[in-house]
This record gives C-alpha cells, structure tokens and sequence, in this order.
C-alpha cells in the first residue's frame, strides 16, 4: 500500500509527522494507540502503520469484537499468507495471548476488551518494545494509559460526502483525529485524513470538517 500523506500545516506551524515518504509510520517496538468514534477508519489507520513490517515476517491481528474482515488488511496492501486472525473474547485470556503474539511476529493490531487493566497494558507495550514488534492497540471504549503509545490518535469526527441530496453514493470518508505523543514531539494537533475507500489515505490540512450533513 502507498499512503499519499504529506507533511500537515496546523494554523501557523508546520509540523512534520510520522510520515517516511509521505506515509504514516510505526517503527519496530513502538506502539501505537487509536481509539474514538467507531466508522472513522481506525482499522485501516491501524493496519496500514503495520503493513511495511509485512514483509519481514507474519503479522496478527486480535479480533475482540468478531468485526474483523481480512479484506480490510489485504486492500492496505499485507498479502494473505502475512496476516494471522485471532479471535479472544476472554478479557482474562486476553494478556496471556497479546504477549504470545508480540513475541511471534513482526506487528500487531490488538483490541482491548473494556476490562484490561493499566498495568496489564503497560507490561504488554514493554514486551512489545523488547522484542522489537510493532503494537497497535485499539480500546473498545475508553483510551490508553496516558504516556504508553509513541502515536495516538483520537478520532474526533466523521463526515462522509456523496449524500448531500438525501441519496446517492458514498464517495469520500474524512475523519478528523487529535493526533499526540512522541511522534509529533509530545505535542497535540489536530489532522484531517480522507479516504476514498481505495488504497490510499490522504491528510487534508487547512480543510474544515462540515459541521452538517454527517452520517452515521
């Protein structure tokens, strides 16, 4: 997958975010930590940070919910044989599994059941970091412990476009994310990321969010 992202201007200031060539980036060991209003994209965000690491090894994907499509990975541009699904419902069984997972392949995409406590998270993203393994953790409510993820992102709100007439067709989804941490140098921004429904995820800056017209 080629994301088509550039660097994002916020009011006055340019700031570079994790972006490699243009792109959203996770390094081995780091973690990432996506949480917000469900329908925003965050399954694609999240697989596409992962999906560079595909090449070098097998990625999972922890399925809480039983939502999980494998189209979503394969359109990200991570090949079938490259992705594993799990699926754990048990918030008990749950640790024991991410922190077999994190030791066994390359990256990682996990939702949180609401139960998992902070510390069993933070033991899990320093397991992560020792073995070098990418980690994406999506609560199902609720957010991060503050300071764990190198990448948050919040999704704020959502606006798709296509409808404007009661009907039609979907065309282009635009999420707006409160992006902070180590990333964006421990500061808080605000970024907008359109997604046309291909392979491609584009940050608009300097763009508002329709306050109307919103679909859920």
């Amino acid at each position: 997958m080629v994301v088509s992202l550039q660097r994002v201007s916020f009011d006055d200031a340019v700031i570079d975010l994790p972006f490699e060539a243009g792109a959203l980036t996770l390094e081995a060991g780091q973690v990432a930590g996506l949480s917000g209003l469900p329908g925003s994209g965050l399954t694609r965000i999240g697989l596409s940070l992962l999906a560079r690491h595909a090449p070098g090894g097998n990625l999972a994907y922890l399925d809480v919910r039983g939502w999980m499509n494998p189209a979503a990975a394969w359109e990200v541009g991570i090949e079938a044989d490259r992705m594993v699904v799990v699926r754990c419902e048990d918030p008990v069984a749950w640790g024991r599994v991410v922190a077999a997972l994190v030791s066994g392949v390359r990256g990682v995409y996990a939702e949180v059941p609401i139960s998992v406590t902070d510390p069993v998270i933070r033991t899990l993203a320093a397991k992560a970091r020792a073995h070098r393994t990418a980690l994406v953790l999506r609560p199902i409510e609720g957010s991060l412990p503050i300071g764990l993820a190198h990448l948050s992102l919040i999704a704020r709100e959502i606006v798709w476009t296509g409808t404007d007439s009661g009907h039609g067709h979907l065309r282009t989804r635009r999420s707006r994310f409160e992006v902070s941490g180590k990333a964006v140098g421990g500061m808080q921004r605000m970024i907008e990321i359109e997604d046309h429904g291909t392979n491609d995820l584009r940050v608009v800056s300097r763009v508002g969010t329709q306050a109307t017209r919103r679909l859920a």
